[in-house]
């Protein structure tokens, strides 16, 4: 199943107090404190779409990263924003949240161990299969957690989940040019990188189960993490929740192209399949909107 998806991708205008959005309505940013930033997503998701976002900036000196997930409740239909997603918004129920980590972030399934942790995890209706932030305090290290790299990570043209069918070429961020981009640019696709860094690509999505029941699904730079969640009731409209919390600052949404790429998008492929570095696109005689799109993105 790939989902041909012809909506703009927006962050909803509701939002919490401390939210910004800019002119186009694709980056947010928490002007001040650390809460009160819980995003929507302006549309329900469709089935298997991902909502894809790049951490722009960071705020030193707060602990806890960003966090994204799903809610069956109509932003417009709230009579105040929640102060955080975990545990405000998810105590309201039919909402579920995931807290994205520097490590951990992987689903791992254990005989007898789903039913404990659904049960901890506090989310109505479906199990919370992930811990998030509780898992980094829990472990204490990378034993049993971690982002395991699968060996034929980026073989693929598109990322497979389930039935669900993802284009590979905007899940993985990059590295703003210079003398480095193109070691800092590896360590991206490999997803070596921290996923809580700058240009960092976190997308939320779920995919239908049967009897009007879903799992949602984190992807960090390109990889599935697992089912953070399992038999979300998918009969309702879903609305993808992003909450730029502490060390999060700013994120711009990632508009992924679904079915033909655009002619833009083909052109900057075409030219970047035939450069080792980024920064020699400058030597090429191309316009330079062309150029900077080919660096950028």
């Amino acid at each position: 199943m790939e989902p041909f998806s012809d909506q703009f991708m927006e962050f909803h205008p509701i939002h919490g107090t401390n939210v910004r959005l800019d002119y186009s309505g694709t980056q947010a940013t928490r002007v001040e404190s650390f809460a009160n930033g819980v995003c929507f997503s302006k549309q329900p998701l469709k089935p298997g779409e991902i909502f894809l976002i790049e951490i722009e900036d960071k705020e030193l000196g707060w602990c806890g990263h960003l966090r994204v997930g799903l809610t069956a409740s109509n932003p417009r239909d709230l009579d105040v924003v929640p102060e955080y997603s975990i545990p405000d918004l998810t105590d309201l129920g039919n909402s579920w949240i995931f807290a994205i980590t520097r490590n951990h972030n992987k689903i791992i399934e254990h005989a007898g161990v789903e039913v404990q942790e659904a049960g901890d995890g506090g989310l109505a209706w479906g199990q919370r299969l992930g811990r998030g932030e509780v898992e980094d305090r829990a472990r204490g290290g990378d034993e049993g957690g971690g982002n395991n790299k699968p060996k034929t990570f980026f073989t693929d043209t598109h990322l497979y989940i389930d039935n669900v069918r993802i284009p590979r070429d905007k899940l993985v961020g990059r590295s703003r040019p210079g003398r480095f981009s193109h070691i800092l640019d590896d360590l991206y696709k490999t997803n070596a990188l921290p996923p809580t860094a700058r240009r960092s690509r976190i997308g939320v999505l779920y995919v239908p189960k049967g009897q009007d029941l879903a799992d949602m699904h984190i992807v960090i730079n390109g990889e599935d993490m697992g089912a953070s969640a399992k038999g979300i009731p998918a009969i309702e409209p879903l609305y993808a929740v992003v909450d730029i919390f502490a060390a999060t600052k700013s994120v711009r949404i990632v508009q992924v192209e679904y079915g033909f790429s655009s002619l833009q998008t083909l052109c900057r492929k075409a030219i970047q399949k035939h450069i080792v570095h980024r920064m020699a696109i400058d030597w090429l005689e191309l316009p330079e909107a062309l150029k900077h799109y080919c660096k950028y993105e």
